[in-house]
C-alpha cells in the first residue's frame, strides 16, 4: 500500500527519500562494449542470441520488412500516429533558431551559425512493451532540425521481427536506417559503429539501466540526450479533485516499471486516504498490475500540506519531477511558480498520457530530479553552433594593444604577440 505523509510532521529526508532497487551494471555494460568495439558485428549477433533469442542473418531492416510492417498495422491506427507526428512537429517547429550577424563596429563582424547535427541515432525500447510514440518524439525533432541520417536501433523479438507499430511509426518519422539491436549493445554499435551499423554523432533515446549506463560510459566519444532514470509522475491535486481520476494518473507512470515513482502532493488528508484506496481498487484490474504493484509499495507516496497548496507547489519543486500535473482549478493562476519540472500538465482535464502520445511537447524529459538544471528534448538537441569573427586590419590596430594587454596579464606572452605582431616595422 502506497505510504501518506503529512508534511512537517515526518524528516524532510524521509519524505523525499526515494528506493534505488536497481543493480550495479557498469562492469557488465564496460565488458559489453568492449566486446562490441573489439568484435563488431559478430558480438552483436551473439548479444541478439543470447538477450532476445533471435538468431539473425541481417542487422539491418530491410525496405521490404518497413512496407511489410505498415502493412500489417490497422489504418486507423496509421492515421492517429500521423495525426500525432503533425502535432509533434507543430510544436517542435517553433523550437527552431537562427543563426545570427552582427556588423554594428565600423570594420567587425562576429555571428555565430547554427548547423544540424550530421548523423543521429535513436534508441527505441522494446521488451516489455513497445513505443511507436518514442521514434515520434526522438525523430520528428532531428529532421526538423535538418539532421542528414537518422539511425534507429531497437530490440527485435524471438522470431528476429521489430514491432510492426514501431517501424510504421519510423517510416511515417522519415527515419532512415533502422537496425535490430537493442542494450548496451546497440549504444556500444552507434558510438564506435560496426561493419553494418554506422557511427553517429550523436544517441538519444530512453532505454532500461544498460542502456542508461552504456549511453554515459561512450559520451564523450558522442554526445548523448540525457541519462534518464525510471519514470516519474507527481500530481498537486487539490480537495476537490476526483480520488479515482487522481489515482489513474499516478498508475499511467507506475506501471512503466517496477522502479517507476508516482507521488501525490496535495492539500487535503481525506483526498489522500481516498486515493490510497483507489489505488488498491485499481491495481488489480491493470493488465501490468504486478509492475504497478512494486512500484506503488516501493516508490509511491502520497505527501500532504494540509490545507496548503502553495507549500504543495513548494514540494513540488523540491522533487523536481519528470511529469507534473496540475490539477487544480485556474492552473494557470499557478504556472509561473513551477520552477523545476519536465513537462507540466495544466487542470484537471490533461492526463500526462496526453504528453506521451498525442499533444506535441516531447516525452523525452529529465527525471530523477534532473529537471532543476535540464530540459526536455527538443531541436536543439540535434543542432550545434560555430561562432565567426571577422576583423579588418584597422579594426584589428583599434584594440590589439587592449588585447596584448589582457594576454600579459594572464601570463601568455605568444597571445599578445600574436595580437600586435602586424603592426611591428
Amino acid at each position: 500500500m502506497i505510504k501518506i505523509y503529512k508534511y512537517g510532521e515526518v524528516d524532510a529526508s524521509e519524505i523525499f527519500k526515494r528506493e534505488d532497487t536497481g543493480a550495479r551494471v557498469d562492469k557488465i555494460v564496460l565488458e559489453i562494449i568492449d566486446n562490441v568495439v573489439r568484435r563488431g558485428d559478430e558480438a552483436l549477433f551473439e548479444y541478439s542470441a543470447r538477450f532476445d533469442g533471435a538468431n539473425l542473418t541481417s542487422l539491418e531492416v530491410s525496405d521490404g520488412e518497413i512496407s511489410e510492417a505498415f502493412d500489417a498495422v490497422e489504418p486507423q491506427f496509421i492515421e492517429i500516429i500521423k495525426e500525432a507526428a503533425e502535432n509533434i512537429r507543430a510544436f517542435h517547429a517553433r523550437q527552431k533558431t537562427n543563426s545570427f550577424v552582427i556588423n554594428e563596429k565600423d570594420g567587425v563582424v562576429v555571428g555565430q551559425k547554427v548547423m544540424p547535427i550530421e548523423k543521429v541515432g535513436i534508441y527505441v525500447p522494446g521488451g516489455t512493451a513497445a513505443y511507436p510514440s518514442t521514434v515520434l518524439m526522438d525523430s520528428v525533432p532531428a529532421k526538423i532540425a535538418g539532421c542528414g541520417e537518422i539511425v534507429m536501433v531497437t530490440p527485435p523479438n524471438k522470431e528476429g521481427k521489430v514491432n510492426p507499430v514501431i517501424l510504421a511509426a519510423a517510416k511515417i518519422a522519415g527515419v532512415d536506417r533502422i537496425f535490430k539491436v537493442g542494450g548496451a549493445q546497440a549504444v556500444a554499435a552507434l558510438a564506435y559503429g560496426t561493419e553494418s551499423v554506422p557511427k553517429v554523432d550523436k544517441i538519444v533515446g530512453p532505454g532500461n539501466a544498460y542502456v542508461a549506463e552504456a549511453k554515459r560510459q561512450v559520451f564523450g566519444r558522442v554526445s548523448i540526450d540525457m541519462i534518464a532514470g525510471p519514470s516519474e509522475i507527481l500530481v498537486v491535486a487539490d480537495s476537490t479533485c476526483d480520488a479515482r481520476v487522481v489515482a489513474a494518473d499516478m498508475l499511467s507512470q507506475a506501471e512503466h516499471d517496477r522502479m517507476a515513482s508516482a507521488v501525490l502532493v496535495t492539500d487535503s488528508y481525506k483526498l489522500a486516504e481516498e486515493v490510497s484506496a483507489e489505488l488498491e481498487r485499481q491495481i488489480p484490474a491493470l493488465s501490468r498490475s504486478e509492475i504497478a504493484r512494486v512500484s506503488i509499495d516501493t516508490n509511491g507516496k502520497i505527501i500532504v500540506a494540509e490545507g496548503n497548496l502553495s507549500l504543495a507547489i513548494d514540494i513540488a519543486n523540491e522533487i523536481a519531477p519528470e511529469h507534473l500535473e496540475l490539477c487544480v482549478d485556474n492552473p494557470f493562476d499557478y504556472l509561473d511558480k513551477i520552477k523545476h519540472a519536465g513537462s507540466i500538465f495544466m487542470g484537471k482535464n490533461c492526463p500526462e498520457a496526453l504528453g506521451d502520445y498525442f499533444a506535441g511537447p516531447n516525452h523525452t524529459l529529465p527525471t530523477s530530479g534532473t529537471a532543476r538544471f535540464s530540459s526536455p528534448l527538443g531541436v536543439h538537441d540535434f543542432v550545434k553552433t560555430s561562432q565567426f569573427t571577422y576583423y579588418t586590419a584597422d579594426a584589428l590596430s583599434r584594440v590589439a594593444d587592449k588585447v596584448a594587454y589582457f594576454a600579459e596579464k594572464e601570463g601568455l606572452g605568444a597571445h599578445a604577440k600574436s595580437a600586435t605582431v602586424r603592426f611591428e616595422k
